[in-house]
């Protein structure tokens, strides 16, 4: 199934497009107040759904969040956009040290490119 994009979030990404093509050093620091729109919301959840997403972090599936009834997915949607918008909400981030893989050691960045951080071993093919 395809769905069409609608033209307000078309033109949105126009203008994202043409702002990032126009001017490469500009960085997009400010993009969260586009994301919690509700027609976005609706868009994206419509995209997953019709992509037959899993359920996200929170456990809830489609079925589960429409067994609420219209009302009760409007809900949903308005309370995940609540949660962007939060000031106080940040990615989980790990300590330098907590990298299971380096054995108990301090790791470093990982980089596929330098010899000396393992990238090329992780990187090999399995042929």
């Amino acid at each position: 199934m395809s769905l069409a994009t609608p033209d307000k979030i078309r033109d949105l990404q126009i203008k994202l497009y043409r702002k990032a093509k126009n001017e490469p050093e500009f960085r997009f620091y400010q993009l969260y107040d586009k994301v919690y729109r509700a027609d976005i919301l609706i868009h994206a959840y419509l995209l997953a759904k019709s992509n037959e997403g899993a359920p996200g972090v929170d456990g809830e599936s489609f079925e589960a969040i429409e067994s609420r009834g219209p009302a009760g997915l409007m809900e949903w949607l308005n309370g995940l956009g609540k949660e962007t918008t939060r000031q106080d909400v940040q990615t989980p981030t790990r300590a330098k040290g907590d990298d299971p893989e380096a054995g108990g050691r301090r790791a470093g960045a990982w980089n596929p490119n330098h010899p000396g951080s393992g990238g090329a071993d992780r990187c090999k093919a399995d042929y």
